[in-house]
């Protein structure tokens, strides 16, 4: 195995390499009836989609996406959904001076030692690339929940230790970085520039806020919405960090300043505050679920650094090729849909947890 497959009744398989012929997923257990077609998808897909503007790879990718299997006259028919996006653009020959030589904060090593056989072209599987079957079977999941009354809004809280200062969700999609502060963004853009210019990288901070939740998603002990959460959002490959709420900031605080404290309004049960960021003992509690997402720098980079070959001599590398100098931007719509992949799942999973929940899946 591999570990390609998530899920338990919306289950994602997803294969292809990033300089492979092409990438996709095939989707088990997404419901019969629902209208799609390529374009829900392609929204999503352009979100990511290499070569947008300065701060992202110059790599030009269509990521034009086909619908395989499991749609008929525009419908999900119930049975496994395949989508394809294939490579177009793939300069494999930047690669082949590096073939035999680890690259600093790549899977590299550990993919050698681990299978003996690495395609060395980008990073193959492990390439960031390979986040792009993630989002084509994140828009499906998204769609459904679209359909429930469950939203999903995610942005670009920080890069490096630029930080929004305010929030207006209405500028979000109007810079290249995705943040809801146009001062911070300008400010981010041109420290980008300027690493850039230093052949180094950046690293950041996704937020994401899920409204719509219905109270008790996921299970109290090892499904836990945090853990399964927390497993999607760390099967991204730059990610470092997670929490939700308060998160680390938790610990600094005292009970009495962490709790959030219960009040009826309008006849239901809501919390005053939101510490706990949406869950309590691993189910959600009805509030905003508010997450966040920390990256690492890019570790392809220009600058030289010391490394070794796979046949054990000291040297130096400097990767060449087209790199993103922060991949914060393109990774806000990748921790979106592995988001909405999740939820779709315990939400599937939660259909079953009562007698009178399951009685009405059967009510004639």
């Amino acid at each position: 195995m591999s570990g390609s497959v998530l899920g338990r009744n919306f289950v994602i398989s997803t294969f292809g390499e990033s300089h492979g012929k092409a990438l996709g997923v095939v989707i088990d257990g997404c419901p019969a009836g629902l209208l799609l077609d390529e374009a829900d998808i392609q929204t999503m897909l352009y979100r990511r989609r290499p070569g947008q503007s300065r701060v992202t790879t110059a790599r030009l990718e269509a990521d034009k996406v086909e619908i395989l299997s499991g749609v008929f006259e525009g419908v999900t028919t119930g049975t496994p959904i395949a989508l394809v996006v294939y490579n177009t653009d793939q300069h494999s020959k930047d690669y082949s001076e590096i073939r035999d030589k680890y690259r600093p904060g790549h899977a590299d090593y550990p993919f050698d030692v681990k299978f003996a056989h690495r395609d060395y072209r980008g990073g193959g599987r492990s390439s960031g690339r390979e986040t792009l079957s993630r989002v084509a079977a994140g828009a499906v999941a998204k769609k459904v929940l679209s359909e429930l009354g469950i939203e999903f809004l995610t942005y670009t809280r920080s890069i490096a230790d630029i930080e929004i200062a305010d929030f207006d969700k209405n500028v979000i999609f109007s810079n290249a970085l995705y943040m809801p502060d146009e001062a911070a963004a300008k400010k981010a853009e041109d420290l980008i520039e300027s690493v850039r210019k230093e052949n180094d990288s950046l690293g950041g901070v996704v937020e994401g806020i899920i409204s719509g939740l219905p109270v008790g998603l996921g299970d109290p002990v090892f499904d836990k919405l945090d853990a399964e959460l927390a497993k999607a959002i760390f099967s991204i490959g730059a990610v470092k960090g997670f929490e939700i709420g308060e998160g680390f900031n938790a610990a600094r605080l005292r009970g009495s300043e962490n709790n959030d404290g219960f009040e009826i309004k309008d006849g239901t049960v809501t919390k005053k505050t939101n510490h706990s960021g949406g869950t309590l003992g691993g189910m959600s509690d009805g509030s905003d679920l508010i997450f966040r997402a920390a990256f690492k720098p890019t570790p392809s980079i220009s600058q030289a650094q010391q490394t070794v070959t796979a046949s054990g001599e000291e040297t130096e590398i400097a990767v060449k090729g087209r790199h993103d100098p922060v991949i914060v931007p393109r990774a806000v719509v990748v921790v979106e849909a592995m988001a909405a992949i999740t939820v779709l799942d315990l939400l599937l999973c939660d259909t079953t947890s009562r007698m009178d929940k399951l009685r009405r899946l059967y009510e004639r």
